[in-house]
C-alpha cells in the first residue's frame, strides 16, 4: 500500500500568542513531527496542508500575516509539496487529489488541526475519494466549542469528532503504534 503523510494546518494562529489558540496545539504539532521524521527518513510522501483565509469575515489565518507560516515544529524542507487551501476540506479547488493520484497513493495518514473541522473535512472527502485513511489521534488538536447554551471542552470534541470518523472514514491510532505498523511494512 503506498502511503503519504498529510498535515492539515499546523499553523502559528493555532499556537500560544495566535489568533484561535487550541487545547494541546503544542502536544499534537511534537507528535506530528514524529511521523514526520518517520516519513521523511524512510523517504515517504509529504504534503503541508497551509490554509489561507480569504472570507471578509475571516478573524485568523489572514493573508500577509505571522499566523498562516506552518509552525516550526513540522516546517516543510525544500522541496517538500506544500498546498494552500481556502475551505475545511483540503481537497477543494487545490491539486491535491490529483497529486495523490499521480503518486499512486492508496494511504492518507492524517496529523493537524482542527480536529473537528479541516480534520474531519478532509478525511471525509478523502474517504469518498476512495483513500484509505489513518488519522493519528495524538497529532491533532482542537478547541473548546458551545452548542445550546454549553461549553463542550476540547478533549470531548475531539473525542466525538474522531470516535465518529472512526467509526466508518478511517483507523484512529496514536503515533507509535502507527510508525510501529508501517516500519513493519517497510
Amino acid at each position: 500500500m503506498k502511503t503519504a503523510l498529510i498535515i492539515i494546518d499546523i499553523q502559528n494562529d493555532y499556537f500560544s500568542g495566535g489568533r484561535m489558540e487550541l487545547v494541546g496545539a503544542e502536544a499534537a504539532s511534537l507528535r506530528a513531527k514524529e511521523a514526520l521524521e518517520f516519513f521523511r527518513d524512510h523517504n515517504l510522501p509529504v504534503i503541508h496542508i497551509r490554509h489561507l483565509s480569504t472570507r471578509p469575515t475571516a478573524t485568523f489565518f489572514l493573508p500577509d500575516t505571522d499566523g498562516i507560516e506552518i509552525h516550526f515544529s513540522v516546517a516543510p524542507l525544500p522541496g517538500e509539496t506544500v498546498f494552500v487551501k481556502n475551505f475545511p476540506n483540503s481537497f477543494r479547488e487545490t491539486p491535491l487529489l490529483e497529486h495523490l493520484r499521480g503518486l499512486g497513493i492508496d494511504r492518507l495518514v492524517l496529523t493537524g488541526m482542527m480536529t473537528s473541522m479541516c480534520v474531519d473535512a478532509t478525511a471525509r472527502a478523502a474517504f469518498d475519494l476512495g483513500f484509505q485513511n489513518v488519522l493519528l489521534h495524538d497529532a491533532m488538536a482542537t478547541r473548546d466549542l458551545n452548542f445550546g447554551g454549553a461549553t463542550i471542552p476540547a478533549q470531548q470534541v475531539h473525542s466525538a469528532f474522531l470516535s465518529a470518523l472512526g467509526s466508518v472514514y478511517g483507523r484512529v491510532l496514536g503515533v507509535a503504534e502507527f510508525l510501529e505498523e508501517l516500519e513493519k511494512e517497510q
